[in-house]
């Protein structure tokens, strides 16, 4: 199991770099445009210092051509470092993208699938991770569970070595969902994180221990009853 950050925020990253068993970090135009003004390649080199080189980092090219995003995506390694993941849109021209980049070796991030159709070309073209829409789709009317069984099974059948990186999350269900589908990966907001790891329910579990603990031991915490 794989958990990214779905964010470019230097202080949540710092913050939960410490919390999570951190895989990497995933950005798209969205994500840093929520920062700010910042210095693009700046920006993505702070967070590359802070998550080291055992992690990924995904980042998104803009172009709309195959031409161009080839050439954003040979900015971005020479920038930034040869191990960055580019992400890019599963479209005709981003296929094309993706076949020419991975003749390369670049590490390709298949991003923008809402259909079964959509993440079958790019295991095809060889990308390293595929990311399916689960929220987008449910809202869509998509059955998103079945989209990533019938996308791990392609994987499997074909031996692939692409992963499934669920994204677009909005509860806690659907990631648990997407590693029932048998996903190896998903990239989710802090905002969520935080939210699952600080529920009433785990809270009101924490708050009857520490209840039980004072009703014999008062204030006196278990490294105080060594002294």
């Amino acid at each position: 199991m794989e958990i990214l950050l779905d964010t470019a925020n230097i202080e949540k990253i710092q913050s939960l770099q410490k919390v999570l068993p951190l895989h990497g970090i995933t950005t798209n135009p969205s994500i840093l445009k929520q920062e700010g003004e910042i210095n693009f390649f700046t920006h993505l080199r702070k967070i590359r210092n802070i998550i080291g080189l055992d992690q990924t980092l995904h980042v998104q090219v803009t172009a709309t051509t195959s031409e161009k995003m080839i050439k954003e995506a040979q900015a971005i390694l020479k920038a930034i470092d040869p191990s960055i993941y580019i992400k890019i849109p599963v479209t005709l021209e981003g296929l094309k993208a993706i076949k020419a980049l991975k003749k390369q070796g670049v590490n390709i991030t298949a991003t923008a699938i809402y259909t079964k159709l959509q993440g079958f070309l790019a295991i095809a073209a060889n990308a390293d991770y595929l990311a399916p829409y689960y929220n987008r789709m449910e809202t869509l009317g998509t059955h998103s569970k079945s989209v990533f069984e019938s996308l791990q099974r392609e994987i499997e059948r074909t031996n692939s070595q692409s992963k499934l990186l669920g994204a677009s999350y909005k509860t806690i269900e659907q990631i648990n969902n997407t590693f029932d589908a048998g996903a190896q990966a998903i990239t989710v907001s802090p905002d969520l994180i935080e939210q699952l790891l600080s529920s009433n329910t785990i809270i009101k579990a924490v708050e009857d221990f520490q209840k039980d603990w004072t009703t014999i031991h008062g204030v006196q915490t278990i490294d105080e009853l060594l002294s």
